[in-house]
């Protein structure tokens, strides 16, 4: 199999993509629903939840989605569903009424369903989440899994240190992921995630082996002793490992970002090399890029441009140009058709993915995205370039996908004038008018001594010339949107491919 990145709602993916048991191991890492004030759990009220994040979405609130959700779940859609799953969903609406914690729930049980469905029936699903409602989706495991042969096999609390403000409360300082297998025939590579056994542990174990030597003793009483491994102990159900710090060799700068160290001890624990590992949220693309570097096959979903270009640069810059080349791309506009179709999106929750994804691909991943709610004063996006003396500079960026016209250039001078740009670049998915042309010739020309040629200050990009003619921003910028990640090993090139 090919390694696949979808760009697109998971469900979405799951349900037309992926077939049924033909992955063997699932980690997933979905938004946490966290906003929300726990002692307000019950009352509902939503509001704390509207926050965006700026990478990924975490906007929970009861909606056509929701509804239309329920509505699937109660009504069993093409007898996806458990009777335990919708009894559950059922006791759920009546206990939290309708909100924004009701449709978190009903967002994740849709999700798990499709999961469980693409697991083989040896894998295993890992979800990653935190004590807000951690103890919903327990019990939505339990009805997705449980009630079809498969087992709850762990709750892991993965235990980390960072820095603490609160003097009103117990710090917040763990994760939960709970581990399940599709059947009581799973994967569990023990030796391959063995830790060292303690000093401690190693003398104890010496001195109760009578100086016989830790792995030779035959006393009946010391049964224990032949049981200690060379390689070690398996971990515990609690994992220290250190959760990035900003100053971290790993980090690359996205906000919910887990250590490769994480992955690494799921995916040696419950696959195979070449065995497919799935992530239907996959953000940074920390799951995908411990399996590349696992030998592991993967599928890797998420639904901003934003994950999708920074797990494609993660991959480039870890393995080297000729891995995009192994990855079957789905869901990205390749022709004026696509990229029209995204533009005309009515889901509020991709609002703004036509403006992320021209941004991305015509600068090459380094764009800032303007993430702001309401107005954004013109400027979708922001990049900074080196000037005269090596000072910062800054180019905004425009994305129209409707109507365009002169008086849109004249805005967009004073525009530049308000934010201190030194250039201007205006891409649009129409044509643009030749009184469009006119006005950004008319802004002059920008210069630097860095520059081998003077360019327009404002500069006007079709998205016909960012697909057709792959035009894009080729200036030394000042820095990187995501630190580059660090080199793992040299893939092959062959032939990419694209799918819409």
């Amino acid at each position: 199999m090919v390694n696949q990145l979808y760009y697109g709602d998971n469900l979405e993916v799951l349900r037309k993509y992926i077939k049924d048991e033909s992955v063997d191991l699932c980690y997933i890492d979905p938004p946490f629903n966290s906003k929300r004030n726990y002692n307000q759990i019950y009352n509902n009220i939503g509001k704390e939840d509207k926050a965006q994040a700026q990478a990924f979405i975490d906007t929970w609130e009861w909606d056509d989605h929701a509804i239309k959700g329920l509505s699937e779940i109660t009504s069993n859609y093409h007898g996806l569903f458990t009777q335990q799953c919708i009894a559950l969903i059922n006791g759920l609406s009546n206990v939290l009424g309708t909100g924004s914690l009701l449709a978190y729930l009903v967002s994740m049980t849709l999700r798990i369903t499709e999961i469980h469905r693409v697991l083989k029936p040896t894998g295993s699903f890992y979800l990653h989440c935190d004590p807000t409602a951690s103890h919903y989706l327990k019990l939505v495991l339990d009805a997705v899994f449980c009630s079809q042969g498969g087992e709850f096999r762990n709750e892991i609390v993965w235990c980390y240190t960072a820095p603490t403000n609160t003097r009103e409360n117990f710090p917040k300082k763990h994760d939960i992921i709970f581990r399940y297998t599709k059947s009581n025939s799973y994967k569990f590579n023990f030796e391959d995630i063995s830790i060292p056994y303690s000093d401690e542990t190693v003398a104890r174990t010496n001195r109760g082996a009578g100086n016989k030597g830790l792995y030779k003793s035959k006393n009946p009483e010391h049964k224990h002793i032949n049981r200690l491994k060379p390689n070690g102990k398996i971990p515990e159900d609690w994992w220290t490992i250190p959760r990035l710090q900003g100053n971290s060799a790993e980090r690359l700068g996205y906000p919910t970002q887990k250590p490769e160290a994480l992955l690494e001890r799921i995916i040696k624990a419950s696959s195979n090399e070449n065995d497919i590992v799935l992530d239907a949220y996959c953000g940074c693309g920390t799951t995908v890029a411990v399996a590349q570097n696992l030998n592991r096959q993967w599928i890797g979903i998420d639904i901003t441009y934003q994950s999708i270009s920074l797990v494609l640069k993660r991959l480039e810059d870890s393995f080297g140009k000729g891995v995009l080349d192994t990855i079957k791309l789905h869901g990205i506009p390749k022709d004026i058709e696509s990229a029209r179709a995204l533009a005309n999106k009515q889901d509020d929750r991709t609002r703004k993915e036509f403006e992320k994804w021209a941004i991305l691909t015509y600068t090459n991943n380094r764009g800032i995205i303007n993430t702001k709610k309401g107005s954004d004063q013109g400027v979708d996006g922001i990049v900074y370039f080196y000037g005269d003396k090596g000072e910062q500079e800054k180019i905004i960026l425009q994305v129209k996908s409707g109507k365009v016209k002169s008086g849109d250039i004249r805005d967009l001078v004073g525009t530049m004038t308000l934010e201190n740009a030194s250039i201007a670049i205006f891409i649009t998915l129409e044509n643009p008018t030749k009184d469009m042309l006119k006005t950004a010739k008319s802004a002059g020309f920008y210069q630097n001594k860095l520059m081998p040629h003077s360019c327009d200050k404002i500069q006007i990009v079709t998205v016909q010339d960012i697909i057709e003619n792959k035009q894009r921003l080729t200036m030394t910028l000042a820095y990187e949107v995501l630190k580059s990640a660090e080199k793992q090993k040299e893939v092959k090139a062959s032939q990419i491919e694209l799918d819409i």
